[in-house]
């Protein structure tokens, strides 16, 4: 018999202890031949990164000793830190910022020259059919400014990299054909980012590693052209939004076909380094995903048949689609299964699990699934979320209760969320809080028009989608409109920032690592970002009062709501001074509210010890400010200003 208690103070099995006991996060994924490698995060191992390899035996071993972390900082965020060939692998190192190549049981060599203060940093490489060379993305921190190129380096590290591509801003995915003649690869310039518009060049491969003639081949200023790749037969595919969709083409005999015309998207917005949404099987098929309605689903696509075959339903989520052998890996999880590292056999579809992210399982009575739901909101228009209700078989509310929100705000703000296992927020909705995650205008997996509805907007569309979730909930009876909460990090945290200042709608919110003035994050930023907010916002510093009126810091007279704040004491992205900012105004205004600075950490948080300390402080913060018992011990937080 359940036992009755108010929502928010049920006893939950999913503790903090068991989000960062043995979990990990699965970065990248590929394979050479038999051989599988992946990128996984160790929160208990301070965050650091970990290349593991698992051999065609099925014995898994990391790849390289416990001194090194598989980690670039190419555009901050990184990705692609590693390039394989055989039982050979090539990585960066996130202390020295340098390349290493690490055969199968040896020690890791150094490849590249070292310079002060890590200021080459590579990203995104290739190793050249030769076996000899990788071509690779190098961002160079000079006194003068950052520099992004393309360069050339044997792997045995016997002479300096070579520059063969720049006069760009950025350049991503260099890819060299199968008969080694041409290289592929992306460029765009400021004030693009690569999910606004990139193009894609191909140029000829000289013997001695240059280029010649380089070619466009798709893509401009408004073309975002994502993962170009080689089919083994030598022909170029890309993924392209020139339909107003990510859908996938490829390029032959001067022509390019789309492969598979669908309202969909297979591709990804490039925040990072190494994404990929298609692979080549052996057979000739290509094996991709496309998302849809919030889930991303697995589908094999013959050329010709202009329909993909959706495989695998069990998987909500799907990235890094590798070719192993006659089969398929993945990364993929759904509404019971958290984020895994899968081998599929297309012939018959059996699956293995190779690796999982979460080390105890966790019994399905407390794991509330994902919902999509659609909701009104302004200007007419319907925007998207994903509903988690509370639930937990061991409790029940009150009949008279109705269950606080918390409303999640993603970061980007161009990314999207997803109906995946994901424990952080099993948290939440196993202690009686329902919890919508808003895919608010300007996030992915809805076409280029529902991205583009951001332009301009950045404060203003993201804030009335997120308010409009809560109140379309409040106003059916789902929750109580009274103890309604938003949380965000990043630019999800700027959006719970301005929800909390701009509007009365909300009880109290999370800033984590949060944008409090934009025209701050405008002036100091790191490149990739510089001109972000352009196309955002408007050019700085002629939109400055556009600027100055979203920006809650000039408004913090506004704000009455309590807040608690987390920062990463390292974060280059969004720096301190952010969230010092808004201490300061509350600790003048006298409002309740925590602060939790952490040393060692940057934008996002990776360490265990964080992890818990800041998800158990966010509940202890909920308890006293919307009034419910907590019902488990665990540390205070010291809160000023907390009425006695």
């Amino acid at each position: 018999m359940p036992t009755t208690a108010p929502y928010g103070s049920w006893g939950s099995p999913i503790t903090a202890e068991v989000l960062t006991r043995g979990s990990i996060d699965f970065r990248y994924l590929t394979a050479s031949g038999d051989t599988l490698y992946w990128v996984e995060g160790r929160p208990n191992e301070d965050g650091r990164d970990v290349l593991v390899r698992r051999t065609a035996d099925g014995r898994i071993a990391d790849a390289v000793p416990r001194e090194f972390n598989t980690r670039t900082r190419v555009h901050e965020y990184g990705g692609g830190a590693v390039a394989v060939r055989g039982t050979s692998a090539v990585f960066s190192n996130f202390a020295d910022q340098r390349l290493y190549r690490v055969d199968d049981g040896g020690a890791p060599v150094a490849i590249t020259p070292e310079t002060a203060e890590a200021s080459h940093r590579y990203a995104d490489g290739v190793v050249a059919p030769d076996g000899a060379h990788l071509v690779c993305v190098r961002e160079r921190h000079e006194a003068d400014g950052v520099v992004n190129e393309i360069v050339s380096l044997p792997i045995d590290g016997s002479a300096p990299p070579r520059v063969i591509v720049s006069g760009h801003d950025f350049f991503s995915t260099p890819r060299i054909s199968p008969d080694g003649r041409h290289v592929a690869w992306l460029a765009w310039d400021d004030p693009n980012m690569p999910w606004d518009g990139t193009e894609l060049f191909v140029a000829e491969r000289r013997r001695d590693g240059t280029l010649a003639d380089p070619v466009r081949i798709a893509g401009g200023r408004e073309e975002s052209v994502f993962q170009p790749a080689w089919s083994p037969d030598g022909t170029l595919h890309f993924v392209s939004d020139r339909t107003g969709w990510w859908n996938l083409y490829r390029a032959r005999r001067g022509a390019i076909d789309a492969l598979a015309p669908m309202e969909a998207e297979f591709g990804l917005p490039q925040w990072a380094f190494g994404l990929s949404t298609y692979t080549f099987l052996g057979d000739g098929r290509v094996a991709c995903f496309y998302t849809r309605d919030g889930r991303r689903q697995l589908a094999l696509l013959r050329a010709g048949d202009r329909r993909p075959t959706d495989i695998a339903p069990e998987f909500s989520f799907v990235s890094h689609p590798t070719r192993l052998g006659d089969k398929l890996a993945f990364i993929g999880g759904g509404d019971a299964e958290a984020h895994t590292i899968v081998v599929l056999d297309p012939a018959t579809g059996s699956t293995e699990v190779v690796r999982r992210s979460v080390a105890d399982a966790v019994d399905r009575k407390y794991i509330s699934p994902a919902r999509a739901i659609d909701f009104p909101t302004d200007g007419g228009r319907t925007a998207h979320a994903l509903l988690y209700e509370p639930r937990n078989a061991d409790f029940a509310a009150p009949a008279d209760e109705r269950p606080p929100l918390l409303v999640l705000s993603h970061g980007g703000p161009t990314s999207m969320t997803l109906g995946v296992l994901d424990l952080r927020i099993q948290f939440w909705t196993s202690r009686g809080f329902a919890v919508v995650d808003v895919n608010y205008g300007g996030s992915t997996g809805y076409g280029r028009e529902y991205r583009k509805r951001l332009d301009g907007q950045w404060g203003v569309v993201d804030l009335a989608d997120c308010v409009n979730a809560a109140r379309y909930l409040a106003d059916a009876g789902k929750v109580d409109g009274r103890r309604l909460a938003i949380r965000g990090g990043s630019a999800g945290g700027y959006t719970t920032l301005c929800a909390l200042v701009f509007t009365d709608v909300f009880a109290t919110g999370a800033s984590y690592f949060g944008v409090a003035d934009l025209a701050a994050l405008a002036r100091d930023t790191h490149k990739f970002e510089a001109r972000y907010l352009d196309r955002l916002i408007g050019p700085y510093p002629d939109a400055e009062e556009i600027y100055r009126a979203r920006s809650p810091v000039h408004f913090f007279d506004r704000l009455e709501r309590p807040v608690i704040v987390f920062q990463g004491l390292d974060d280059k992205v969004v720096p301190p001074a952010q969230a010092d900012m808004l201490v300061d105004a509350l600790r003048r205004k006298r409002l309740p509210f925590a602060y939790l600075p952490f040393a060692g950490e940057g934008h996002g948080f990776r360490k265990a010890e964080t992890v818990k300390r800041s998800l158990e402080a966010e509940l202890f913060f909920y308890s006293a400010m919307l009034g419910f018992p907590l019902g488990e011990k665990i540390a205070p937080v010291a809160i000023e200003n907390r009425a006695s």
